[in-house]
């Protein structure tokens, strides 16, 4: 009489390479979700990045005045002649009204880069991006870099802003940088 079964080691080999293998395919797997993690992240900065800059160089580019600010005690104030030309804010005037404009600043207390609109009717503001670790973004320069201490409307935004991204499960802390230059089209 013949057997028609496995042996016990057979099944034991064939047990174990299964194993083996779906160990690997498991492996794989939360490999790869691990880099869509890490590249998902760094996309949305990415986006977020292009967004903001976009819409901030458009309001630049079509304002009828820009000035780089000052905050104290939460107002904004634009910088005087004479003083250097860097701040925390930048206010941005769309009109000749001085009643609607867009200000854009870091604010230190919870580090976040915020956006507020402020028409005749209400006022407006949302957070842009948290966990900033400069102060001051904003600086007025010449054409050649060399940062101004007037209002002249001819020169350069330059914008820096540097944040991280705290560590998260998986995946560990890294920081960013933002830097661009705009300014406002002639008429």
């Amino acid at each position: 009489m013949t057997d028609k079964g496995f042996t016990l080691a057979e099944i034991l080999v064939a047990m174990a390479v299964f194993m083996l293998m779906l160990a690997g395919i498991l492996a794989a797997n939360l490999f790869g979700l691990r880099m869509f993690q890490v590249n998902q992240t760094k996309l949305n900065i990415t986006t977020w990045s292009r967004q903001t800059v976009e819409k901030m160089a458009t309001e630049v580019h079509s304002c009828n005045r820009v000035l780089v600010c000052s905050i104290t005690n939460g107002l904004f104030a634009g910088l005087l002649n004479g003083e250097t030309q860097q701040g925390p804010a930048l206010m941005i005037y769309p009109s000749t009204n001085d009643y609607t404009y867009f200000v854009y600043f870091v604010n230190s207390a919870d580090q976040t880069f915020r956006q507020t609109v402020a028409t005749t009717t209400a006022t407006n503001t949302v957070i842009l991006a948290d966990s900033v670790t400069n102060t001051i973004p904003f600086t007025a320069q010449d054409f050649s870099g060399k940062v101004l201490t007037n209002n002249l409307n001819n020169r350069v935004i330059h914008f820096t802003l540097e944040f991280y991204q705290p560590a998260r499960f998986l995946q560990g802390a890294d920081y960013y940088r933002l830097e661009t230059a705009m300014t406002r089209r002639a008429e």
